[in-house]
């Protein structure tokens, strides 16, 4: 009789778990006014609060810390690694925001120093936006990092906003 209900139950916990996983999440749609949530009426300038790899939060030192990406509205974006010490070159291209089949939005950023600054053989690299509101920018993206590839989400907040706890140490 023991036998019988374990058989049951691993049959029951098969099929939930085969059904669960099967749920497709709708895609994030974006407000109407997009545009100028990222790139504001004269240029936005957003800074990394967190950074998320495969799940687990990042210790953000450094380069992270004082990371500052500026989106134009006339589609120009540009970055400050450049003016860091040992941050590398800073990122200056074009952006735009496109709409994929299934839905989802991305921010394509389009620029001939990509291949060289995220290891990648494109000139463009495609952030899925997760969320956008005046004051925060969720993205994704998949990035190589040392030997295989990582999910990154990266969350930005207006330059000026104050964020506790960026530079979290265990």
């Amino acid at each position: 009789m023991k036998i019988q209900h374990c058989k049951l139950f691993l049959v029951f916990f098969t099929m939930s778990t085969i059904s669960c996983s099967k749920v497709n999440k709708a895609p994030y749609l974006l407000p109407e006014n997009a545009i100028e949530l990222i790139a504001g009426t004269s240029g936005k300038t957003w800074k990394l609060a967190w950074r998320y790899n495969n799940g687990t939060r990042m210790n953000m030192r450094g380069c992270f810390l004082s990371y500052r990406v500026t989106y134009q509205p006339d589609m120009i974006v540009k970055d400050n690694n450049g003016e860091q010490e040992n941050c590398g070159a800073s990122l200056i291209g074009t952006w735009q925001i496109i709409k994929a089949e299934k839905g989802n939005s991305y921010i394509k950023l389009t620029s001939d120093q990509l291949p060289e600054l995220m290891n990648i053989d494109s000139n463009h690299k495609f952030l899925k936006i997760l969320q956008l509101h005046e004051d925060t920018i969720k993205i994704q993206f998949r990035h190589k990092q040392f030997s295989g590839k990582s999910t990154f989400v990266d969350t930005f907040v207006p330059e000026h906003v104050e964020v506790r706890d960026r530079d979290f140490h265990w």
